[in-house]
């Protein structure tokens, strides 16, 4: 017969696991970088740090190259026309490498969100609170973009009450510059 079930003991240590080394620096989130330039607004101490951006790599490349001229675009499969974000060189469905970039409309929904809160990396923490938001494209719906509603194009990340904000709510891309790169934001729509 096993023994029987005991409390864990909450004083002692924990192991993180194996691999994990405490004395590593912590890396930023995958797909962004921290030393890249961003806005940053100046406050009496100085300007703040800069936000976070995207790191443009090979597949994604062409994703960036449509946001800076305003269109909102897709990889697809041009065989099998199935949608592939993020993008990615061979299709995940049938193995083709050859794919196209569409046109989207720009209209989606707020498939999910978040509103985070603090400890906030410095130049975050002076927009809170904020929001981060999952849309779901209308145009392919298994296509989730992350982004930020706002009120605006160039308005900051605070610009839109929390309480606005629902799951299945519309809203319509827009797009801003921020640290050289044009990247895409949320509007909502009446809906």
């Amino acid at each position: 017969m096993p023994p029987p079930a005991t409390e864990p003991d909450a004083t002692a240590p924990v192991s993180p696991g194996p691999g994990f080394d405490a004395t590593a620096p912590v890396s930023p989130e995958p797909g962004l970088d921290p030393a890249a330039p961003g806005p940053s607004a100046p406050t009496a101490d100085g300007p703040l740090p800069s936000l976070l951006t995207p790191v443009v790599d090979e597949d994604g490349a062409p994703f960036w190259e449509y946001a800076a001229r305003g269109e909102l675009r897709v990889q697809f499969c041009a065989d099998c026309a199935e949608p592939r974000f993020p993008p990615r060189p061979c299709c995940p469905h049938c193995r083709s490498f050859a794919s196209e970039w569409r046109r989207m409309s720009g209209r989606g929904r707020i498939w999910s969100y978040v509103l985070p809160h603090p400890p906030l990396l410095p130049a975050y923490a002076a927009q809170a609170p904020y929001n981060a938001v999952l849309v779901e494209l209308l145009d392919a719906p298994r296509v989730r973009l992350v982004g930020n509603v706002v009120a605006a194009p160039d308005a900051p990340l605070d610009s839109v009450d929390p309480a606005r904000l629902r799951i299945g709510a519309p809203v319509r891309v827009a797009f801003t510059e921020t640290g050289g790169l044009t990247v895409p934001r949320w509007l909502l729509e009446r809906g």
